[in-house]
């Protein structure tokens, strides 16, 4: 169950230019006046706005890669900033291009967005002098966990994801938003 006044939320996060405008895995620009016929899974077909990606490529330069030595400093940069703001964190993956956390935000949008805001600006603080410059894309995606099930699945998909640093409130104990600390064992919250 969460907090009054938060809810569940699977967040989700890409790195500075790693998924552009035209990109063969898929795409929607904003309020979809552009979107691609497919997604990453179910690929559009391959030359379908290769000309926008290649573009979109030129103007924007190499899309940063978070090297794997510093993606559990970020990962833990983050977890202390949702956790300072009083959401509880349940699991995170960090990978090369993408980040996805399963955390209890607010229900109101500004309020969220504003939090995980913070969030990516830690984790830039944390890794500045060995990865300067920007890091992270402009958006995130902040999917509602509708009941216990989706809640499930979301935790065991982010512990699963392949070549990333992970982390799940079981592994220590998190603080809770009263000064408590709880036990990690058992049933998520």
């Amino acid at each position: 169950m969460p907090s009054p006044g938060k809810q569940w939320r699977h967040v989700i996060f890409s790195t500075h230019t790693s998924w552009l405008p035209g990109d063969p895995r898929g795409f929607r620009n904003r309020e979809h006046r552009i979107h691609s016929s497919g997604d990453y899974k179910n690929p559009p077909p391959k030359e379908e706005h290769a000309g926008l990606y290649r573009y979109a490529q030129k103007i924007s330069g190499e899309p940063v890669v978070l090297p794997v030595e510093h993606r559990e400093t970020i990962g833990r940069a983050i977890i202390a900033d949702l956790q300072k703001r009083d959401c509880r964190v349940l699991a995170i993956a960090i990978a090369s291009t993408h980040v996805h956390i399963l955390c209890e935000l607010p229900e109101a949008p500004a309020e969220y967005r504003d939090i995980v805001g913070r969030c990516k600006t830690a984790a830039c603080y944390a890794v500045r002098e060995q990865k300067p410059g920007r890091l992270w894309g402009r958006n995130a995606t902040y999917k509602p966990i509708n009941d216990e099930q989706h809640h499930k699945n979301t935790f065991r998909y982010i512990l699963a994801q392949e070549d990333a640093w992970t982390w799940s409130f079981k592994e220590g104990l998190q603080e809770e938003p009263d000064g408590k600390d709880s036990e990690t064992e058992g049933e998520m919250p």
